[in-house]
């Protein structure tokens, strides 16, 4: 069932509150927009919109926001930034001279270093196929949306690549890059959206 922050989920006697419910009065409210859970025993949220939590080794797609002398800061769909020191950056740079290397509004493909107790992050760009993309498209979806995007084995993903023959790749923050001719891209993209919506209607509604 989907929900709406102040909707009445039932008196608190039947069940308890779970993510996104609270108690007032005796009766279960929702605080936030989504698809209600229930085990029998606690209901709960599953939120519409979902911001992306880093982990440590995952693979992400960052827009260069800022720069210092030596570390960009990339928005990767996070609450907060990712930080990239120059030291893990794709190329030798000098301190100071970071926009000859990235510049803002520059995407680029890199991991989780480390994360940090409050969730902050660090980003690297060492690593095999770490760089800054520099042709194709980037598409978003919702992190906890990728499992059914990509498909059962990646199945709706591989023939995703295959009908438009274009490169695909995935990350974990939600963040899609294609890359291949312009027809290529189009068709990718037009497909990708329409999985998305068949995804968020399996998702919010049930799949039925």
């Amino acid at each position: 069932m989907l929900v709406a922050p102040g909707d009445d989920l039932g008196s608190s006697s039947d069940l308890e509150p779970g993510h996104g419910v609270i108690v007032v009065d005796g009766r279960l409210k929702a605080v936030k927009q989504g698809r209600t859970t229930n085990d029998g025993k606690q209901i709960g949220i599953q939120p519409r919109r979902t911001a992306y939590v880093p982990r440590p080794s995952d693979l992400v797609i960052g827009c260069v926001e800022g720069m210092t002398n030596n570390i960009w800061f990339l928005d990767i769909g996070a609450p907060f930034n990712a930080i990239l020191p120059l030291s893990l950056g794709p190329a030798k740079g000098s301190f100071g001279g970071l926009r000859t290397v990235m510049d803002v509004g520059d995407t680029v493909l890199c991991r989780i270093q480390e994360v940090e107790e409050n969730h902050s992050s660090v980003a690297t760009m060492k690593g095999m196929g770490l760089r800054k993309l520099k042709s194709g498209i980037v598409e978003s979806v919702d992190p906890h949306l990728l499992g059914r995007v990509i498909g059962s084995k990646g199945s709706n993903l591989a023939s995703l690549k295959e009908e438009t023959d274009t490169r695909i790749t995935v990350a974990d923050n939600g963040r899609i890059w294609i890359d291949g001719d312009v027809d290529g891209i189009s068709a990718a993209r037009e497909k990708l959206l329409e999985m998305m919506e068949t995804a968020k209607v399996s998702e919010y509604r049930g799949d039925e």
